[in-house]
């Protein structure tokens, strides 16, 4: 499993040479096709007049929907009758972004939960890795990253609660979910100095899926403890094969079986934050996110993480866009990007079957990148002609 990993990671910069998309200029017909989006990470200190000009400018440069982050695992910004409310941002947000004719999509972190209600009665809901420590108490590489167990009912549940109360508010168009997988086997090579670590291999300590719950159903199933392939003591490739299997499924089946019946039951639009790929998703966090039911993709093709370049993010979104059939939206990080960077992504983005671009994030974005945005993506798209996303039935 560990040098499938390696290779996986090489294989997807291969890709990036033999889809190297060409910089032809994109036709007036591309550009209205062309709907983009915008990340909105928590601000409660904006007045409404800041808002209005921060959302007006980005539907006079093009973007159509707008992802503003609403729960961070923390604190519910929106107002929640379950979960530790901040401030009703969301209901602040709304109907600015309709007077500016912009779709909300309700950005909620998924997996990663540190309310201390959960963290101490419920315990035994946290993921876990293979040398046994649960990420409620050691968390891998940063505090937050204190991940729910996908494979667990009463976390199905409890992750289905938030999307059914986000359903409820009429005036939203969609649920967006973010860390909707494990946590990471291996973080992007860029990262690794950052965290002190080499990770040219899958570690027992970064790989997760091996709580009490997870490995009993596995065991039952077939006979042997998972942890015991974690830690290298069982080596049997069609196990391994079947163990791998297992972890990926314990995300597919909470996003299938119920977030997106929650969402879709009212009548919401549901999309999702994924991991480049989908090939390097299922073997970096174990996402198999090209099997999940949703309405659209926002796949984050954060080159700069992988020390790649521009031709990375379109060999990443070709594959994606003949992955599935639901729309492609090029997630570009744009932070440290100068114009002519951002404008040469999504023509790439656009060139390799991207539905559009969305951009991390509306806090990094200046005039420079705006024009970039209004010239490459095409003013089009602002006066409501970009591509509708559709619910699937």
């Amino acid at each position: 499993m560990n040098r499938r990993i390696f290779l996986g990671q090489l294989a997807a910069l291969a890709l990036a040479q033999s889809w190297a998309p060409s910089l032809r200029a994109q036709s007036t017909e591309a550009q209205k096709k062309m709907k983009n989006w915008v990340w909105v990470p928590i601000n409660t200190d904006r007045s409404a007049d800041q808002w209005k000009r921060m959302l007006g400018t980005a539907r006079e440069n093009g973007i159509a929907a707008i992802l503003p982050e609403i729960y961070d695992g923390r604190h519910a910004y929106f107002a929640s009758h379950r979960l530790p409310v901040k401030v009703d941002l969301l209901g602040q947000i709304l109907p600015i972004a309709h007077a500016h004719d912009l779709e909300v999509h309700a950005w909620m972190w998924s997996m990663p939960c540190m309310l201390p209600g959960i963290l101490e009665k419920h315990a035994d809901w946290y993921n876990v890795n293979a040398l046994g420590e649960s990420a409620a108490r050691k968390p891998a590489y940063v505090d937050y990253y204190k991940f729910l167990d996908p494979g667990r009912p009463e976390v199905r549940e409890w992750v289905q609660g938030t999307v059914r109360e986000l359903g409820s508010i009429s005036e939203l168009n969609g649920i967006h979910l973010d860390y909707i997988r494990h946590p990471d086997a291996i973080l992007p090579k860029g990262l690794w100095k950052k965290y002190g670590i080499v990770q040219d291999r899958v570690y027992p300590q970064y790989d997760y899926g091996y709580s009490e719950y997870e490995r009993k159903q596995f065991e039952q199933k077939y006979g042997v403890d998972p942890i015991r392939i974690g830690r290298g003591e069982v080596k049997d490739p069609k196990l391994e094969k079947e163990w791998f299997q297992f972890q990926l499924d314990m995300v597919v089946n909470l996003v299938n079986d119920y977030l997106a019946p929650a969402a879709r039951a009212a009548h919401k639009t549901i999309t999702a934050a994924v991991f480049p790929g989908p090939s390097l998703a299922r073997e970096v966090v174990r996402q198999d996110w090209q099997r999940f039911q949703l309405d659209g993709f926002l796949p984050m093709l954060y080159n700069t993480f992988y020390e790649t370049g521009p031709d990375w993010v379109g060999a990443m979104t070709r594959e994606a866009v003949h992955a599935v059939t639901q729309p492609i939206y090029s997630g570009l990080f744009v932070g440290g990007m100068t114009a002519s960077n951002l404008a040469e992504e999504i023509r790439i983005s656009s060139d390799a079957g991207a539905s559009g671009v969305s951009l991390f994030s509306l806090d990094a974005m200046g005039d420079p990148l705006w024009k970039a945005v209004a010239k490459v993506a095409g003013a089009a798209a602002s006066k409501g002609e970009g591509t509708t996303l559709k619910k699937t039935p």
